[in-house]
């Protein structure tokens, strides 16, 4: 099915449950489904100046259910849309899912390269388990990347849709996470194949950690997507910025290394990046089989180094949530006027 065909019957399903009828970008502001805010009350004003009252805070709560109810209102277009995207990134490609697993073995080859460079450095051997454990990582940052990448760009290059009939403009950002979801849940089961045959890695409650792991890390990246995604449309050169930041990013994420090879504060300076925690928490979990509801400690030249601590999963929680509430938020108030710079 077309997506246009999905997107009319989609809207026409989820406005009519709301008594609303489909309506133009312009009048979303009273013809959406209890959006309750009109272009003059938006987050961004006309010289993209901040603007929060006092009313915006008491009715904080009420805006963020409505947020939600609508999203689920309209779950069937943002399927189709992850359906569409799918298609898209697959059809007529010679290496088909393939192309799911060459980002991660970029990333893991590249790593091994920085592992053996380090070795000869420093006199280590590069052993499986390090190898294993930076391919678990280096999925996780594949991950973010690759749908930070696709939604970033996602409003400016469906600008047809955006001006075309009304539905939450949150779809296309979170369809690209969701189609990167996708391409992760393919490269995961490959990776899982290795970890077995290679690793050794057997059932442990470590890995019961992991799917809070992941929800994590998903919550993290969707409001970095709909934060970027959104200021690309006031901002074209964001896009750009994006690229920057996923080309070194991953020199500033513990990827090809473990945190404390930086020592005792260097450690805990690269566990603030909130990408950190989810990913040495992923690497705890499944290579060594760790409960991180205990902390880790390792010893360097009689220096004692936290490798993980419980208190990282939780701020790594926090960051994900006041992220998300905080870029939804963003984006929520300024889809009004998208019509207007895109």
């Amino acid at each position: 099915m077309m997506l246009d065909n999905v997107l009319g019957s989609s809207t026409k399903n989820a406005e009519a449950s709301s008594a609303s009828e489909n309506a133009p970008l312009d009048d979303c502001s009273s013809q959406g489904p209890n959006r309750g805010l009109s272009p003059e009350s938006t987050l961004l004003s006309d010289d993209l100046g901040w603007e929060w009252s006092s009313s915006d805070t008491h009715r904080l709560r009420p805006m963020l259910r409505e947020m939600v109810q609508e999203l689920v209102q309209y779950r069937e277009l943002l399927w189709q849309m992850v359906l569409r995207d799918i298609r898209i990134r697959y059809k007529q490609a010679v290496m088909g899912f393939g192309w799911a697993l060459l980002m991660p073995l970029l990333i893991v080859g590249a790593g091994c390269l920085v592992k053996i460079a380090l070795a000869r450095a420093s006199g280590d051997g590069v052993d499986l388990p390090r190898v294993a454990g930076m391919s678990v990582k280096a999925l996780g940052w594949a991950f973010f990347a690759g749908a930070l990448g696709f939604a970033a760009n996602s409003l400016v290059s469906n600008m047809t849709l955006v001006t075309k009939v009304y539905f939450p403009r949150e779809l296309f950002p979170l369809s690209a996470v969701l189609t990167q979801l996708f391409d992760t849940m393919i490269g995961g089961v490959f990776l899982a194949v290795l970890l077995v045959i290679f690793a050794h890695v057997g059932p442990s409650w470590g890995l019961l950690w992991i799917p809070l792991l992941l929800i994590i890390l998903v919550a993290q990246t969707a409001a970095a997507a709909m934060f970027f995604s959104c200021a690309n449309v006031f901002f074209r050169d964001v896009k750009y910025i994006v690229q920057v930041l996923l080309t070194f990013g991953i020199f500033f994420t513990p990827v090809f290394y473990e945190p404390e090879l930086f020592g005792p504060t260097g450690a805990q300076l690269m566990m603030l990046n909130p990408l950190s925690p989810a990913l040495e928490g992923l690497r705890l979990a499944i290579v060594e089989q760790h409960n991180l509801m205990y902390p880790v400690v390792a010893q360097l030249d009689n220096v004692q180094i936290w490798i993980w601590h419980p208190a990282y999963l939780l701020y790594a929680g926090l960051v994900a949530v006041v992220g998300l509430v905080i870029a939804w938020l963003i984006f929520h108030r300024s889809e009004f006027i998208f019509a207007e710079y895109i």
